[in-house]
């Protein structure tokens, strides 16, 4: 009867835990680090139920980005989504490109929305081994306009199609006019932005929308 109790509790230790694991990972919320987003399974882990879906954001390249180390810049990118001070702000980062103000990335990130009047907001900066990290500029998006064309898309548009365009003005960073098109039965916009607080520089983004299983989606 010894060896039956003992084993039965070192079961119970075992399930408990298991479920101490699960109740861990449900509370990471918003975003992760590295070039290669959030993964599917661990966007599933989380729960849906909050969220209007996932924006994926293709960090392309930069343009003309400002010099802060005599032998060149070693960029990296911030995303983020939500208020930096709030829990759930989703933040991703890109890899890091060695000695170069015009680099290219090409990475996927995928970041969480639940309130489509935040913008996304973009950061470049220098990594530095010894020091803290110097800033390469900052701009952002407002996704309103992305989120009106998702709403717009419908079973059976064409190929191709012209949802929306936003046009550079002063209340935006937009360079050059953004178009906002269905391509490969997704709502695509590819954008070029301009750095703000900085001597020059360019930053290109193409975003696409992901609609999540179980989440509020605009219904």
């Amino acid at each position: 009867m010894d060896i039956i109790d003992n084993t039965t509790t070192t079961e119970k230790k075992k399930e408990k835990r298991k479920k101490e694991k699960k109740e861990k990972k449900k509370k990471k919320g918003g975003g992760g680090g590295g070039g290669e987003g959030v993964g599917e399974e661990e966007w599933e882990s989380r729960g849906m139920d909050h969220l209007l879906g996932l924006l994926k954001v293709r960090v392309i390249r930069g343009t003309n980005l400002a010099f802060r180390d005599a032998r060149g810049s070693d960029p990296y990118v911030v995303l983020r989504m939500g208020r930096q001070d709030e829990e759930g702000c989703s933040r991703l980062k890109t890899s890091v490109k060695k000695k170069t103000v015009n680099p290219e990335w090409n990475e996927d990130l995928t970041l969480s929305v639940s309130d489509p009047v935040l913008p996304l907001k973009i950061e470049i900066y220098d990594k530095d081994t010894f020091s803290r990290d110097d800033k390469m500029g900052k701009t952002e998006l407002d996704i309103q306009p992305f989120l009106d064309a998702v709403k717009l898309a419908w079973d059976g548009i064409p190929e191709g199609a012209l949802l929306k365009s936003v046009e550079p003005s002063r209340d935006n960073c937009v360079a050059t006019e953004s178009y906002i098109l269905y391509k490969g039965r997704k709502v695509v916009q590819d954008v070029i932005l301009r750095l703000k607080h900085v001597e020059s520089g360019e930053i290109e983004l193409q975003l696409h929308w992901v609609t999540v299983p179980g989440g509020l989606g605009f219904n």
